[in-house]
């Protein structure tokens, strides 16, 4: 039978630090406590800076789909995690996450009721779960950030409906960023789709801008927040990565002060692309191999 769409993770082990070669370019903030975030340089990228940017996005794009077919129940997160390092370092790019504000991992795996950073561990992935994994590839000087949902085994029509949603809402609001616009606009489309479905889309953790700094400054949210008033430009990069919960969106911190959870244990499921808004539309670069 599928498994039950509630549940409660409690922390695995987590082992240390792999190590990155010493020829691969780290960021800014490896080795220091904290990022230089916002760096100043803005969201807007030339035409060179979106080569070297397209390499980076495809890089983790990749990354993703190669580990669709080690997605099974037994594994443990942390040996996808494994897998993940292994591939970035293989293609020349250092794993953004690793050693970013002491984050230890290479990749964040958010299972069931994980809304965001899970911290990968050993535990073992059973059928019926939903997991979410999160890669960014530092190459050539940018960032290219997206996650990604997987299902795991025989899983229940509850989840599997949460997570087309899911994807379909981080679609529509890329579809809804185009210059002139103010960012809120991406925000609204995507609380008013969730909402159709009873879902509420998670207000404290936001899409950002990306690629020369792992984080901008700028704050994409994922629902009506009319607050952000950021006008949309040609030229712009930054992610859409909404969180959508079958309960409640209220939330606690685990005391490894990175894995946050559902309060009522309800499921969550999330997408993120990093886009470039072009004159002629939105190109989102984070499409792996296959789909280009």
């Amino acid at each position: 039978m599928p498994k039950d769409s509630t549940g409660l993770l409690i922390p695995g082990t987590v082992t240390p630090m792999r190590p990155v070669p010493a020829h691969i370019a780290r960021p800014e903030y490896v080795g220091k406590v904290r990022p230089n975030e916002p760096d100043g340089t803005g969201d807007l990228y030339s035409a060179e800076e979106l080569v070297r940017l397209r390499r980076a996005c495809q890089i983790a794009a990749d990354c993703l789909e190669m580990l669709e077919p080690h997605v099974v129940p037994g594994v443990t997160t942390e040996r996808l995690d494994q897998l993940a390092h292994d591939y970035l370092v293989a293609h020349n790019a250092y794993p953004s996450t690793l050693g970013y504000r002491g984050f230890t991992k290479s990749s964040c795996t958010s299972l069931n009721e994980v809304i965001c950073h899970g911290i990968p561990d050993d535990t073992v992935l059973e059928s019926g779960d939903i997991l979410n994994i999160d890669v960014t590839a530092y190459f050539e000087g940018m960032h290219g950030d997206t996650n990604r949902m997987y299902l795991v085994g025989d899983v229940a029509a509850e989840s599997r409906q949460l997570v087309e949603v899911t994807h379909e809402a981080t679609m529509r609001g890329i579809r809804a960023a185009k210059p002139g616009r103010e960012v809120n606009v991406i925000g609204r489309v995507i609380e008013k789709y969730a909402g159709r479905f009873g879902y509420e889309s998670v207000q404290d953790y936001t899409g950002h801008g990306v690629g020369r700094a792992f984080h901008s400054g700028l704050i994409i949210p994922h629902y009506d927040a009319k607050q952000f008033t950021d006008v949309i430009e040609v030229g712009m990069v930054f992610t859409v990565e909404p969180m959508l919960v079958t309960g409640s969106q209220q939330w606690r911190l685990w005391d490894d002060g990175w894995t946050v959870v559902t309060r009522d244990g309800s499921r969550c499921a999330q997408f993120e692309h990093t886009i470039y808004v072009g004159e002629d539309g939105v190109e989102i670069l984070t499409l792996p191999s296959s789909q280009r």
